[in-house]
């Protein structure tokens, strides 16, 4: 397979600034993972989910939560309502950052969103409690520079949990190679982090599947939010049997 570049900030940028005027997507995406309608996904985890991802990061009310690659802020922002942590937003894409910042101010919530790499945050060494990564491993083309910054801005013992999909055979080239270069557990044990565990979610796996084949069989008109998720849906059910759904967390050691 021909290798592609991630895309850029100004991709999102124009996607994210599309989906103001087309709400479709994203009550299709609710329905499908089990969303509540005040909940702006970014990536695709539902909600047993956000139950599974705020357990495994173990905050107490006041600590400091980083969602990295927050997009519009959904699950960062519904995380700290659980759990009444400080949240801090970090996403590539200015657009993003500009919508999450409105999403929370409508919905009454104190929160802090900032433009920033997956690999160069901007945070302060040992500021963070605890991070969250949603389903962006993937959109860098050096996944071991993301691991050392999760660990780099995080407290000794404090927390991350990694979402994203891994290859059943990392040596499948009809998968995308970044996709082929995800292994959260070498890559977060190599930065430093330890008690890590890695697990399959077969039943998150099957939804998103679902929703693919929504996706792939929909007539998009003219809405170009519509489009992008039809032509992803036609993608995934290329090679989606070939990876593996994961949730890994770990500690800073």
């Amino acid at each position: 397979m021909t290798r592609q570049p991630p895309p850029s900030a100004e991709d999102f940028d124009q996607w994210y600034a599309n989906m103001i005027e087309s709400p479709a997507k994203d009550q299709i995406v609710q329905r499908h993972l089990g969303l509540p309608v005040h909940l702006l996904s970014t990536g695709l985890l539902g909600r047993d989910g956000i139950a599974e991802v705020t357990a495994a990061l173990r905050l107490s009310p006041g600590q400091v939560l980083l969602d990295l690659a927050c997009g519009r802020g959904g699950y960062g922002l519904e995380v700290a309502r659980r759990t009444g942590a400080r949240l801090v937003g970090i996403d590539f894409s200015g657009e993003a950052i500009r919508q999450a910042r409105q999403h929370a101010q409508r919905m009454g919530h104190t929160a802090r969103f900032e433009v920033g790499e997956l690999t160069a945050t901007g945070l302060d060494a040992a500021s963070i409690d605890a991070v969250m990564c949603v389903d962006a491993v993937q959109f860098t083309d050096d996944p071991g520079a993301v691991y050392r910054e999760l660990r780099r801005i995080v407290v000794p013992g404090g927390r991350a949990v990694v979402t994203c999909w891994e290859p059943v055979d990392p040596g499948n080239r009809r998968l995308p190679e970044r996709l082929r270069a995800v292994d959260l557990r070498a890559g977060l044990a190599a930065a430093g982090f330890v008690e890590i565990t890695v697990d399959e979610r077969p039943d998150w796996q099957a939804m998103e599947h679902a929703l693919w084949k929504e996706a792939a069989a929909l007539d998009p008109g003219t809405d170009p939010v519509l489009a992008a998720l039809h032509e992803e849906g036609v993608r995934a059910l290329e090679f989606d049997h070939l990876l593996r759904r994961v949730m890994a967390s770990a500690t800073a050691g």
